[in-house]
């Protein structure tokens, strides 16, 4: 019988920092083509990378397993991450799977749907004033406590660890066994601070380079507020960028330099979504049979803008990176107690 974890993110073994590691089955998500989306979107076929059907229900599986292993290979206290939500969750579970301490570092605004995910793993939560706390706790315990760090905690940020982000190229890994040397001509990603779009960048120039293929897709950075738009237009990557949304998963007011890089090296660029746009596109999705986090439904909200100005064309094909599932969501207007 066929080992299951070779249909998986483990076949790749060879390009990741690890052969083998704490694995929860994660990888392997579909890319399902949605007929009737293409046909609202007046473009040539849409397809959803549903990244909610990982074991925790988002993309963040993909690097947590390998985070996790490197904290085992160096012998760490434990893992810490500052999250508001998806990243903890993951890193809880496979913490767990691992028999490893983890500590989330998180603010007031986190949900309690993240918040029982988190603790049901075993996993403590700590909890500071604002995100910027959470990056100088997390930096505090990585550099005198031992604990080994699964995200940003510099100011301005860099992204998260290095060992997990090699995790986020096997999305392009699959995607091109999926369509081929063709691809698809447009990719886009909801994005805070480009951890992903980086990722799945780097997979298609690893591909490149071995002659695979010759034209890279073009990826579309979303967000609820103006950010890497900004520096795209000229403003310095090390700013300030603040805003609101309810779509948690993609705020932040701070930029890396390797989001941008990659949006600029594959001739994309980046869109801006409001809230009650991707509120009823969540509803899309899920007529569709996809049903997403808010914050990963605001990609078919970004399509909408991409085609009213022409940066998409009828004749190309998009893909919808759907980073978690919309389990996650809390519904709005509801009391939590």
């Amino acid at each position: 019988m066929a080992d299951p974890s070779r249909q998986r993110m483990q076949r790749y073994e060879a390009w990741m920092p690890y052969a083998s590691w704490i694995s929860l089955g994660e990888g392997g998500t579909p890319c399902t083509s949605i007929p009737a989306l293409a046909d609202q979107q007046r473009v040539r076929a849409i397809y959803i990378k549903n990244e909610g059907l990982n074991p925790s229900g988002s993309h963040k599986d993909r690097t947590n397993c390998l985070v996790v292993t490197r904290a085992l290979d160096i012998g760490a206290t434990g893992v810490v991450a500052a999250s508001s939500g998806n990243g903890g969750a993951s890193l809880a579970l496979y913490a767990a799977a691992a028999g490893l301490p983890c500590r989330i570092v998180v603010t007031p605004a986190l949900s309690p749907i993240f918040r029982r995910a988190i603790t049901v793993t075993g996993a403590e939560i700590i909890e500071v004033s604002d995100s910027l706390d959470r990056w100088r706790r997390v930096a505090d315990m990585s550099k005198s406590a031992g604990w080994f760090a699964a995200t940003n905690y510099l100011d301005p940020p860099v992204g998260s660890n290095h060992f997990g982000l090699q995790g986020l190229k096997t999305i392009a890994y699959e995607m091109f066994e999926e369509f081929g040397p063709d691809l698809v001509d447009v990719i886009v990603v909801p994005t805070s601070r480009g951890d992903l779009i980086w990722g799945i960048h780097e997979g298609f120039r690893d591909l490149a380079g071995l002659g695979l293929t010759r034209v890279l897709p073009r990826l579309y950075a979303v967000e609820p507020f103006a950010r890497i738009s900004e520096v795209l237009a000229g403003a310095p990557v090390t700013g300030s960028f603040p805003g609101t949304t309810a779509l948690a998963s993609i705020g932040g007011s701070t930029v890396t330099y390797q989001a941008v890089a990659a949006i600029r090296a594959s001739r994309g660029g980046a869109v801006v979504v409001d809230d009650q746009a991707v509120a009823r596109d969540q509803e899309r999705l899920a007529r569709q049979g996809c049903f997403a986090e808010s914050s990963s439904a605001a990609g078919l909200s970004a399509v909408d803008r991409l085609r009213a100005q022409d940066r998409v064309s009828s004749e190309e094909t998009v893909a919808l990176i759907v980073t978690s599932t919309g389990y996650k969501d809390t519904p709005p207007g509801e009391a939590w107690s």
